[in-house]
């Protein structure tokens, strides 16, 4: 007997609600408390547009000029894709702009600061990665 290829599925970004990482995650993946609500404040959001179809975990999130991203690591590979605005990495990683990506390693350790028009990208991985702010 064979199994039947899944249809492809449609993601529509607006359709989905915006994220709260410290409900939508079990407690092993969940970022810390007061990084999450820092993000609120300033306005900063995501949504999980993809959630494990065919193997991809996808992530778009707006975030305010200037936000900070402290340096941190994920367990999992990952794409970022700016889509509009752009952020200048630590450690002379460089700066992305509209259009640009970058590929990190699991386990690298990164952190970067929002540009003057903020940044909007995406996040692709193979799995929902976890946050360690401790690296």
């Amino acid at each position: 007997m064979s199994q039947e290829t899944p249809p492809p599925a449609v993601h529509r970004f607006e359709d989905l609600d915006w994220d709260d990482p410290l409900s939508s995650l079990p407690p092993g993946k969940r970022p810390p408390k007061e990084l999450v609500e820092k993000a609120r404040n300033s306005g900063t959001k995501r949504k999980k547009v993809v959630r494990g179809e065919a193997g991809f975990f996808m992530n778009r999130s707006v975030m305010s000029p200037g936000f900070r991203v402290p340096p941190h690591s994920h367990d999992h590979d990952e794409l970022l894709v700016v889509m509009t605005g752009g952020c200048e990495f630590d450690d002379g990683f460089g700066a992305l702009g509209p259009g640009d990506a970058m590929t990190i390693h699991a386990g690298t350790v990164y952190g970067f600061t929002c540009g003057a028009e903020g940044l909007d990208f995406l996040t692709i991985r193979r799995g929902e990665a976890t946050v360690d702010l401790g690296s």
